[in-house]
């Protein structure tokens, strides 16, 4: 006993939540469903990681929603499970919703070209040469007009500002195009059109390059709708699906909700940002008053709850709680490959599909995974990850802040530590 309360003393972990489901009921060990806890700890206990929330729902029922650790560790203010986490990319699958409900009302073709709805697109040139010395460079005219499609499959040729290649990051930062957070007082009405008179990386349609294709899109929501993308997005998803606590810019009364953000340092310890990113964001830009630029590609802070909210829409065939968003046979097409054998990000050990919005555990990958057939997911650069496996019925977020991190693999650590836990 006495052991046992040194331990205790010097175990540096906090779970503060259970499971609020009967899991034997729905095919799920309780008992397994411990070494998730286990799992994640061990990071926390290694001083890797600050905190966490993970959430798992299968067959719409929640039978994993847990907050782990800290959210501030030198407070040692415990996670909660409804704190708010910067989700980066997992905006990205939200947006291509929006996109797509869009498309269900016969507003646009997939296959009609972004210059019909913003102008600046037309006649697109692409990087022919790049000059280091002055950051100047020559073009070729671009074989045909990006298309909504080729900005759904990030094959437009648009490339990423901050985080993609040298030449790209150099010819965004001379035009003032950025990664789409860190920013808020521009507008999309003004940044787009100025990043559809920058060269393309590849011609469109011929190779997956993961860009700004989803930021695009966002300002394209604008145009079609007619309504500022986060008033869209309040008002056609977040509302209808009962997603209280996402947003672009924080309401006042909920920002002490968002987590700091860590970073893993040189000693392998996560560690609070003093000040800004290494690449010259503000880590707290969810909390900019009066914040104008709604990054479609980046910008969301959201919940683990509110984004299984999101998710159990999805693998429902689109429908959650007598609310339609999409129709089954749209999300069919959203999670079916539409890049051919385009490797993504150029990676040949990539085992990955891209469908619109999501990246697709198909073929290769479930051989090498335990997912479903099917399984479609996306994280986000602070290290947030979802998956929602159709299958199984299943539904898996974990939150996490930290960035940059070793830990990236984690997504794919875990999903083992989940699976082990379904028993049938």
């Amino acid at each position: 006993m006495r052991l046992f309360a040194i331990l205790l003393f010097f175990l540096p972990i906090a779970v503060f939540s259970q499971t609020v489901s009967n899991t034997e009921t729905v095919g799920i060990s309780t008992e397994r469903l411990g070494r998730i806890d286990t799992f994640v700890n061990r990071y926390i206990q290694e001083g890797r990681l600050n905190g966490a929330v993970g959430l798992i729902m299968k067959d719409g029922k929640i039978v994993y929603y847990k907050s782990m650790g800290y959210s501030n560790i030198a407070s040692r203010t415990p996670m909660q499970k409804d704190h708010i986490f910067r989700i980066a990319s997992m905006t990205k699958p939200i947006v291509t919703t929006a996109v797509m409900m869009l498309w269900e009302e016969g507003k646009f073709s997939l296959d009609d070209p972004i210059s019909k709805f913003i102008p600046a697109f037309k006649d697109a040139k692409v990087l022919d040469r790049f000059y280091n010395n002055d950051t100047s460079f020559t073009t070729v005219p671009a074989k045909r007009e990006i298309t909504i499609r080729h900005l759904l499959t990030h094959t437009s040729g648009i490339g990423y500002a901050q985080i993609g290649s040298p030449f790209a990051n150099a010819i965004y930062a001379k035009y003032k195009i950025n990664g789409g957070i860190g920013t808020p007082s521009d507008k999309l009405s003004e940044v787009i059109p100025r990043l559809a008179k920058l060269p393309l990386f590849n011609q469109p349609g011929e190779k997956f390059l993961y860009g700004l294709n989803t930021d695009v899109l966002g300002y394209f929501i604008e145009v079609v709708s007619g309504k500022p993308l986060d008033v869209f997005l309040q008002e056609r998803i977040f509302a209808p699906l009962g997603m209280k606590d996402t947003y672009f810019y924080l309401p006042a009364d909920k920002a002490s909700r968002l987590v700091p953000m860590y970073k893993l340092n040189d000693k392998n310890k996560a560690e609070a940002y003093a000040a800004k990113f290494e690449n010259g964001g503000d880590p707290n830009f969810p909390l900019a008053p009066k914040g104008s630029y709604f990054s479609g590609g980046a910008g969301l802070s959201s919940t683990a709850l509110d984004y299984g909210l999101f998710s159990q829409m999805l693998v429902n065939g689109g429908e959650l709680n007598g609310v339609r968003l999409l129709s089954p046979h749209t999300i069919r097409l959203m999670t079916s490959n539409q890049i051919g054998e385009f490797l993504l990000f150029d990676n040949p050990t990539d085992v990955r599909r891209f469908g619109f919005g999501f990246g697709l555990l198909m073929d290769k990958a479930v051989s090498v995974m335990p997912v479903g057939y099917g399984t479609y997911m996306w994280d986000g650069m602070f290290a947030t990850h979802f998956w929602i496996d159709p299958k199984n019925n299943l539904v898996v977020v974990f939150m996490r802040n930290i960035w940059p991190t070793a830990d990236w693999d984690f997504v794919d650590r875990v999903k083992p530590v989940v699976y082990q836990a379904l028993v049938k």
